[in-house]
């Protein structure tokens, strides 16, 4: 009896290590093929077969369906159903997790199915179970697929049809736990699949999914952003039937933010609709990793980290170009370290485009405050959050057309180093700094371009009439300040693409309109001007021009 256990336990062991054997993965990589960014996991059959080609598809497909079926082969020699169907789940598991040492930190994250596959039919050439129990997942998949078209619902149905249908067998408890393990063990890799059927992004059989470079006419991007606010959170929704436990109290908020901090990025959107002027379609995917914003304050490693597996996720899911947005943007030094991780994709943190988009409505807002009858050369203007670099900017352009500026920040010595700058450009212009947010009740212009997560401005700290163009994101301006007689509050950096936008999720933009840091993403995937990418703190004039320019051709709008 001990020698069979050990035994049993040896197979099961080996079962694993077939599972997990790398056959599929050493081929393609011989042939020199990307696994990891050409898997049907996340791409489909369809643009894999583009990519790898039909031979070595069928070869791949072939070795992994064979791993499944030889362990199980192995395990019946013992003449046990309950090890045989034991070494059919070590399989699965073994192809799901392999050790790591076989693929590094980053193995393949394919389905499995064709290795489930084999494991059927293994268990019903050695007659550990009927016919019938194994030919039942295989046709109620090929029912659930053809009706519905979820490979994942597909398989999930599959292998409850297998379960029940194992339990109704004359075999052990083992051999039913392993059969209901299969489907927990699916279920666990297929959650990303059932949150995306959740949120209306799975494709489904036969749809065309999006792939760089395989046509002239369509580009891929992703961009990456994250609630702003809890109530945020529940806009995607696979976490909308957390909302009513929240209210009631039955989940705390802690355990949500708790939750949001573990999760990995996953996409939870898409932006379709977007046609330049010159015919080429954008398809942009939206991914989030949810974090909150005092999070990317507290913890930036974190952050990082989750920026750099939402890049590989970017590059899994066929993006040619990804976008940092919200406060992702100022991560790993503003990108630089996201890029250094994910060589092979651009990555930008819209800083050009944004700051493009600032230079572009500048004119307007002076031109519209002086044909009201006020003078810019009487006028004190006022720069919130003076040390970014897109508030600098700002003040840049402002400080030789106003008779007082006032910069505002958090860094005295640095606001000094950059107000001795805009002294010298601007001799006739008084220009003070400070950190105090009362000296704004002096200002008839306010410009605000901070990346604090909560309001910074309110009504203590506006005069009536002011006019206040807010390039905060979420916004610098508390809406009370709405209220005050005169005050006009203009939303900064917020673009209008081309063709008719349509999204499933919310940006908090308005309807058809993204942030410039999202154009700037669409416009380098559209024009393939990779080098034009935003990162770390300095911001090139060449950049921000190519941006404004290439936006009017290619029918970018900004809204003011």
């Amino acid at each position: 009896m001990p020698g069979m256990l050990f035994l049993s336990a040896l197979l099961l062991l080996v079962a694993f290590l077939a599972g997990s054997a790398p056959l599929g993965h050493a081929l393609l990589t011989r042939a020199g093929v990307n696994v990891r960014v050409n898997n049907p996991h996340n791409l489909g059959v369809e643009n894999v077969l583009y990519r790898v080609g039909p031979q070595l598809a069928a070869l791949t497909a072939l070795l992994d369906a064979a791993k499944g079926f030889l362990a199980v082969l192995m395990a019946a020699s013992l003449n046990l159903p309950e090890v045989t169907v034991m070494a059919a789940l070590a399989a699965y598991l073994g192809h799901l997790n392999p050790p790591r040492f076989l693929f590094g930190d980053t193995p393949p994250r394919g389905r499995g199915n064709l290795v489930l596959l084999g494991v059927l039919a293994g268990l019903a050439v050695t007659g550990a179970l009927p016919l019938w129990v194994c030919a039942l997942p295989v046709l109620v998949y090929a029912g659930v697929a053809g009706f519905w078209g979820y490979v994942s619902a597909a398989t999930l149905a599959g292998l409850t049809a297998f379960t029940l249908a194992v339990a109704t067998q004359p075999l052990g408890t083992a051999a039913k736990l392993a059969a209901l393990a299969l489907l927990v063990a699916a279920t666990w890799r297929f959650k990303e699949n059932i949150g995306r059927m959740l949120d209306g992004t799975e494709p489904r059989l036969g749809e065309a999914v999006p792939l760089a470079g395989r046509r002239s006419d369509e580009v891929v991007a992703a961009f990456m952003i994250h609630p702003m606010t809890l109530e945020n959170f529940w806009s995607a929704r696979r976490f909308a039937w957390l909302r009513p436990l929240v209210e009631k109290g039955i989940v705390t908020e802690r355990s949500v933010r708790q939750m949001a901090d573990s999760l990995r990025p996953m996409k939870i959107g898409e932006l379709q609709g977007i046609r330049t002027v010159d015919g080429k379609s954008i398809r942009c995917y939206l991914l989030s990793s949810p974090l909150l914003p005092d999070v990317f304050r507290d913890n930036p490693d974190l952050a990082t980290r989750r920026a750099i597996e939402g890049a590989r996720l970017a590059q899994e899911l066929g993006a040619e170009v990804f976008g940092l947005g919200a406060f992702w943007s100022v991560v790993g030094n503003k990108g630089i370290d996201v890029q250094a991780a994910v060589p092979d994709l651009t990555i930008t943190n819209g800083g050009a485009y944004t700051s493009g988009t600032i230079k572009a409505a500048i004119p307007g807002i002076l031109e519209h405050f002086a044909a009201e009858g006020r003078d810019l050369r009487q006028a004190t203007a006022a720069v919130v959050g003076a040390n970014g670099v897109v508030a600098f900017g700002i003040a840049r352009t402002i400080a030789p057309q106003v008779a007082k500026l006032i910069m505002i920040g958090r860094d005295t010595e640095r606001l000094e180093r950059s107000a001795a700058t805009l002294r010298r450009a601007a001799k006739d212009t008084e220009i003070i700094t400070t950190t105090s947010y009362d000296t704004l009740k002096e200002a008839d212009l306010i410009f605000t371009a901070t990346s604090d997560p909560n309001p910074v401005i309110f009504p203590q700290h506006v005069k009536p009439g002011a006019w206040i163009f807010d390039e905060g994101r979420p916004a610098d301006v508390d809406e009370s300040v709405q209220a005050i007689p005169g005050v006009r509050v203009i939303p900064g950096g917020v673009v209008r693409p081309p063709g008719g936008m349509t999204s499933n999720i919310d940006l908090q933009f308005g309807e058809g309109q993204v942030p410039a840091c999202l154009a700037e993403t669409l416009i380098i995937a559209a024009t393939g001007e990779h080098h034009r990418k935003s990162l770390g703190q300095q911001t090139l004039t060449e950049n921000i021009n190519f941006f404004v320019e290439q936006a009017d051709k290619l029918g970018f709008q900004v809204v003011d």
